[in-house]
């Protein structure tokens, strides 16, 4: 008998560096993602190496909730893999270690990890999202590495266009210069033409200096007293002329307060208490919204009034007005001049305009607000998503390795990949959902693992109990039960026969076989119908009897030393026992069925083609039987 603690030990020693390795692996795959996306925003801006490590360090912590759940299943996959594909697992087993009792140290090593995984959701990665998204912006802002190519314009300097045909690498000068200057605007161009110059940086690193020798400028000169045909300029000729060009080259990190404040940057109790007191400002607004709506007069009279009473005014409602008769308006209005019923109609107009804008920005902040709402919501559940998907993903990984039964590399990361694939598409599915405002917070979020813990459950139960879930003979058999090919007899004559047969009751079982048949083709003449095959179908039991009286015939029959009665057996059809003659024993589920229309009809077309397949192999059993009486009643004749 395995010792419980020795167990335990090696599979956390065949776990754990697996897992490390894993995790390590796909947290460089998630970064090297994060760095393709966010490529354009490090390339050519001279970022120092502490600041570009800095960034990959904070971005490696926020791809935790995506590498974590999955190298605990490609972890998992693994090590059951291997302890399956060398019979290590099936010898732990035939000691009387049930699987639960291997996986138990697992199970407890994965539940601190998503203990340990919550806990870092809520301290951890705030911090460091709000270091990454301030770094971030930094480098977004920082203007790129001044490197002015040659034969081309160089627009990366804000205001100025630079053409260079041809550079000195060795001196840094330039030759054959073009530069335009539209600082001022594109209407208000400044030309400037130099046979060489030097590009520098001035000392504070805020402006780039810019030294040019034997040029020409030509600067246009609006004037709003020239005429169309007047065109006013200026044109300069210099031997030197030095240019000073505001160019911050320097990284100017933000401050990480900016984006403190967001719901990145909190944990479950600050956004607890934004959440609340959002919820508590939209209250506040929607009363303040309710008050002014009361209080907008209507035709003319006010819904509330300001009585003093008591020392201090309050609000009273006006009491409805009460007319003797209803109030024709359309002869009130037909009564004016055409111009009183124009401004009448322009005013409502107006009116009707500006409280459908003024309701619709009202709208606007209730909608941004519910907004902040969702962002802190969706934030807050995040923090526990992350545990949970940890130990799904094991209960996953760990049952459907030990039936797999596939080390190495090649299987595991396969199905790690389909499986977290599948997770990624509906967890991204559910969170757009939720951030749009269509499902729950709560629904979106926990989508995800909504659907892939009747999974774990699944696999997790089907591994205990050593059921063959992908077993393909298991799948072929069942198929085959459903529909499958029709086989072909042959029948062969026995060198040794130790039984003899007995002709007369060999014609005897013909005849009963014959009855059978008969019996069963007259209760099936006509097709059945929708309802009829559903609630009813061919008996299984009656199938059953007219297949076993066939064999049990072509067995007696085989021991004859006729050649022709023996190969005449050949003849005689196999009948499959199909579940598509009977889809369902009890009426009642065949009643239930009968409302899947989607699938119920195609499933009824296909059954109803065997059935009829089935009577003409029963058919061809009352015609091979009648052939196989004449040639045993020749036989009996022969011998008289």
């Amino acid at each position: 008998m395995l010792r419980v603690k020795k167990l335990y030990q090696f599979i956390l020693q065949r776990f754990l560096p697996l897992f490390m390795m894993t995790f390590f692996i796909c947290l460089f795959i998630v970064l090297m993602q994060f760095l393709w996306r966010h490529i354009d925003d490090l390339v050519g801006k001279g970022l120092a190496i502490n600041v570009i490590c800095e960034l990959f360090f904070y971005a490696a912590l926020t791809m935790v909730p995506l590498a974590l759940p999955l190298a605990i299943l490609l972890a998992s996959l693994m090590v059951f893999g291997n302890l399956g594909e060398k019979l290590e697992l099936t010898a732990m087993k035939a000691a009387g270690v049930s699987l639960f009792k291997i996986m138990s140290p697992l199970i407890v090593f994965v539940s601190m990890v998503s203990v340990g995984a919550f806990f870092f959701q809520n301290n951890v990665l705030p911090k460091a999202q709000v270091k990454m998204w301030t770094l971030l912006f930094s480098m977004r802002q920082k203007s790129p590495e001044l490197e002015i190519p040659e034969g081309v314009f160089y627009d990366q300097i804000e205001g100025y266009n630079i053409f260079v045909k041809q550079k000195n690498p060795e001196n840094g000068h330039l030759y054959n210069m073009m530069i335009y200057d539209v600082s001022q605007g594109y209407g208000t161009a400044n030309i400037i033409v130099a046979d060489s110059g030097k590009l520098s940086f001035a000392d504070d690193k805020q402006h780039l200096l810019l030294n040019l020798r034997s040029g020409e400028s030509f600067e246009d000169l609006k004037d709003s007293r020239a005429s169309e045909r007047r065109m006013l300029y200026r044109r300069e000729t210099f031997k030197s002329k030095d240019i000073l060009i505001p160019f911050d080259a320097n990284f100017n990190r933000m401050d990480d307060d900016v984006l403190s404040n967001q719901y990145i940057g909190k944990n479950i109790s600050e956004l607890r208490a934004t959440i609340d007191s959002v919820n508590c400002r939209i209250d506040s607004i929607g009363t303040l919204y309710a008050g002014q709506l009361k209080a907008t007069p209507y035709v003319g009279i006010p819904a509330v009034k300001k009585v003093y009473k008591d020392g201090k005014y309050i609000d009273v409602i006006n009491q409805e007005v009460k007319l003797d008769k209803p109030l024709d308006i359309d002869t009130l209005f037909n009564g004016g001049d055409f111009s009183s019923r124009r401004q009448c109609v322009s005013g409502a107009l107006s009116r009707a305009k500006q409280t459908k804008q003024d309701y619709e920005f009202k709208g606007y902040v209730i909608a941004d607000e519910r907004k902040s709402i969702r962002r802190h919501d969706i934030e807050l559940q995040k923090k526990f998503t992350l545990a949970i998907a940890c130990i799904i993903f094991f209960f996953i990984g760990a049952p459907l390795g030990s039936i797999i039964k596939k080390g190495g590399l090649a299987v595991p990361i396969v199905v790690s990949v389909i499986l977290f694939v599948f997770y990624y598409i509906i967890d991204n599915s559910g969170l757009r959902l939720a951030k749009e405002g269509i499902w729950p917070v709560w629904q979106g979020l926990w989508l995800s693992t909504a659907v892939l813990s009747p999974i774990g459950v699944f696999f997790t139960y089907k591994a205990v109990n050593d059921s063959a879930v992908f077993n393909a003979d298991a799948y072929v058999i069942f198929f085959r039960k459903l529909i499958g090919r029709a086989e072909v007899r042959n029948v062969e004559m026995k060198d040794i026969v130790m039984d003899d047969m007995s002709k007369s009751e060999a014609i005897d079982r013909t005849n009963k076989l014959i009855c059978l048949c008969n019996e069963f083709l007259s209760a099936h003449k006509k097709r059945q119908r929708f309802y009829e095959y559903w609630t009813q179908g061919y008996s299984a039991l009656e199938v059953r009897t007219v297949s076993e009286t066939l064999e049990s015939l072509v067995e007696y029959i085989s021991n004859s030393k006729d050649i022709l009665v023996v190969h005449r057996l050949s003849d005689y059809p196999i009948l499959r026992k199909l579940l598509l003659y009977q889809p369902f024993r009890n009426q009642k589920f065949g009643k239930i069925a009968i409302f899947a229309i989607p699938l119920s009809v195609p499933v009824y077309l296909i059954g109803i083609n065997q059935q009829k397949i089935l009577k003409q192999d029963i058919n061809k059993v009352v015609n091979v039987s009648k052939e196989l009486i004449t040639l045993l009643q020749k036989d009996n004749n022969d011998i008289e």
